[in-house]
């Protein structure tokens, strides 16, 4: 279904996994060929498979306002960006944003004192590490239309809103409208021309 995904030039991160048999799998499980091809150590977050919620409970919201979490997979979560300098997410869109596990990912692994500080001048982002996020989303409307008449949920929130709030740099967004009317070999052709820049980076 949905699928974040982050590489650091000795361990790459893939995250939110896609459901299985979906084209975001197959862009998934395209980038991880590569890896190993390369031999480059690479590690794959399923937030279905590890049964993650991604609504507030009660407890959580407790502490909150301190930046911590009860949550041993909040915590988890935390020690792997905390150890990556680049980022993949792989996703369809939702309601013209992103599916509400990735939300709730977001909101539950960004917190303060993590991911920011409040300043008087305000936020401060502590992410700086990540200095690259690649985005790959598909969907029925084309990226234009998304931008501008449905709010912008991805350039505007996702990334202006939020990525670039923590601290991530050099972020891109790349899009596949027209996906449930789109024949195969186009399909085929998004998926090897978004994986190939993957294929051709240096490891230095």
């Amino acid at each position: 279904m949905q699928r974040y995904a982050r590489r650091n030039y000795e361990n790459n991160y893939l995250c939110p996994s896609p459901r299985e048999g979906s084209f975001n799998a197959s862009i998934l499980q395209k980038v991880r060929e590569i890896f190993e091809t390369r031999h480059e150590t690479y590690q794959v977050i399923d937030l279905y498979h590890d049964g993650f919620d991604p609504v507030f409970h009660a407890n959580e919201l407790k502490e909150f306002s301190q930046g911590t979490s009860p949550n041993e997979l909040v915590n988890k979560y935390q020690k792997i960006i905390q150890e990556t300098d680049e980022l993949i997410f792989i996703f369809p869109i939702w309601w013209y944003s992103v599916p509400v596990v990735l939300k709730g990912f977001l909101d539950k692994i960004l917190l303060k004192g993590f991911s920011y500080t409040e300043t008087k001048y305000g936020m401060r982002g502590h992410l700086d590490t990540i200095n690259s996020v690649t985005i790959i989303t598909t969907g029925q409307s084309p990226k234009w239309y998304i931008r501008l008449f449905k709010g912008d949920g991805i350039k505007g929130t996702l990334i202006n809103g939020t990525l670039k709030s923590v601290g991530m740099k050099r972020i891109r967004w790349i899009h596949e409208g027209y996906i449930t009317s789109s024949s195969r070999s186009k399909k085929e052709a998004f998926r090897l021309s978004r994986t190939d820049m993957y294929r051709k980076r240096d490891t230095k």
